[in-house]
C-alpha cells in the first residue's frame, strides 16, 4: 500500500470526522499517502480527491458532520459509474479504499470491490446503529445522548402541566435510538418498527399508567413504528379517544445527527479508523472494522452470524418492567 483513499457516504453522523482523522494519521504513520474523496461516491467518480496530511486533519476530532461531505450518487448504482470510479482510482494510483458509512454504502462498496478486484474496507458510521456485524456504529452514542437530553427537558414541562408528550426520534427501519433513549429517559411507552403494537394496545397501556397515579407521561416513537399512523395522526386519535389527556407532539428531527461527538464516539472512530488502515495493509478486502464485546475485529460485509444477536426483545422486556 502506497496510496489509499477515504470517503464518507450516506447520512452524516457525529464522529465521521474523527474517523477520517484516524485514517489519515494512521496512513501517515505507516508512510502511506491518504487522499480524502469529497462528496462520497460522486467524488470518487469525478476524481474530486485531496491529499490529507497529519496537520490538515487537525481540530476535527471534536466536530460533528463530515468535512468531506456526503451525498447520494445514482451514478455509482450503474456499472458505467463504478467503472469511471475505478478509472479515477487507477489514475491517481490509489491502492485501497476506505468507506465510512452504513449498510447501503457497504453494499455498493462490496459490489465495487468484487467487480474490479479492488481492496475496500468499511467503517460503520450511522446514528441508527443498524449495521449488521458490530455492537456499535459511530454516532449512535452521541445521538442517544442528544435524544435523552431533549426528553429530559420535555419531561420538565410535561410534569408541570400534566401532559402526555409523543416524542418522535429517527429510526425508519430500526428502533435502536427509540428503545435505548426511551429506557434511558424513563419513557412510559416505546414504539419501534420491529414490534407490532396496535392503537388499542397503546391506549390500554396509557390507561394503566394513569391508574397507577401517573399524572404525565412520555411516549417515544421511532419514525418507522408499526401503528400505521404518523405522529400527528396518532396524537389526534389519542386526544379524541381519551379527552382527559392534554397531548403534545415533539419531532426531534435532524438535531439527532448534529453536534460534537461524545468521548465514546471519538474513541470508537479512532479505533475503527486505525484498524481500517491495518486491514488494508494486511491484504483484507470487502470487510468492515467492527467492535464486538469491546474488541476491534473485521467482519465480512453483510455478515449475520450469532455475534450480532438482536437485543430488542431483552430491552423491550426491561422497558416494560421499569415503566410501571
Amino acid at each position: 500500500m502506497k496510496k489509499i483513499a477515504v470517503l464518507t457516504s450516506g447520512g452524516d453522523s457525529p464522529g465521521m470526522n474523527a474517523a477520517i482523522r484516524a485514517v489519515a494519521r494512521a496512513a501517515v504513520f505507516h508512510d502511506i499517502e491518504c487522499y480524502g474523496v469529497y462528496r462520497g461516491f460522486q467524488g470518487l467518480i469525478e476524481g474530486d480527491y485531496e491529499l490529507l496530511t497529519a496537520r490538515s486533519v487537525k481540530n476535527l476530532i471534536q466536530k460533528g458532520g463530515t468535512f468531506l461531505k456526503s451525498m447520494r450518487c445514482e451514478g455509482f448504482r450503474t456499472r458505467e459509474g463504478r467503472e469511471n470510479a475505478f478509472n479515477q482510482l487507477k489514475k491517481h494510483e490509489i491502492d485501497g479504499l476506505i468507506v465510512i458509512g452504513g449498510d447501503g454504502s457497504f453494499r455498493g462498496a462490496s459490489l465495487f470491490g468484487s467487480e474490479f478486484d479492488f481492496p475496500v474496507i468499511g467503517i460503520p458510521s450511522t446514528i441508527d446503529n443498524d449495521v449488521q456485524g458490530t455492537d456499535f456504529s459511530i454516532g449512535f452514542d452521541t445521538a442517544l445522548n442528544t435524544v435523552v437530553e431533549a426528553i429530559d427537558k420535555i419531561r420538565d414541562t410535561a410534569s408541570s402541566h400534566n401532559r402526555l408528550f409523543l416524542v418522535e426520534v429517527m429510526g425508519r427501519d430500526a428502533g435502536n435510538i427509540a428503545l435505548n433513549a426511551g429506557i434511558g429517559a424513563g419513557a412510559g411507552e416505546i414504539l419501534i418498527p420491529e414490534q407490532k403494537i396496535d392503537f388499542e394496545e397503546l391506549l390500554e397501556a396509557l390507561d394503566k399508567h394513569k391508574a397507577t397515579g401517573k399524572s404525565s407521561n412520555i411516549v417515544v416513537i421511532a419514525e418507522g413504528d408499526q401503528t400505521g399512523k404518523n405522529i400527528s395522526e396518532l396524537a389526534g386519535q389519542i386526544q379524541q379517544q381519551r379527552k382527559e389527556y392534554d397531548v403534545r407532539v415533539t419531532v426531534l428531527g435532524h438535531i439527532q445527527r448534529g453536534g460534537s461527538p461524545s468521548c465514546y464516539d471519538r474513541v470508537l472512530a479512532s479505533r475503527l479508523g486505525v484498524a481500517a488502515v491495518d486491514a488494508l495493509m494486511n491484504g483484507e478486502t470487502k470487510v468492515m472494522t467492527a467492535v464486538v464485546h469491546g474488541k476491534i475485529i473485521t467482519v465480512p460485509f453483510g455478515d449475520k452470524t450469532e455475534l450480532h444477536l438482536n437485543k430488542n426483545e431483552e430491552l423491550m422486556r426491561v422497558a416494560k418492567i421499569i415503566s410501571i
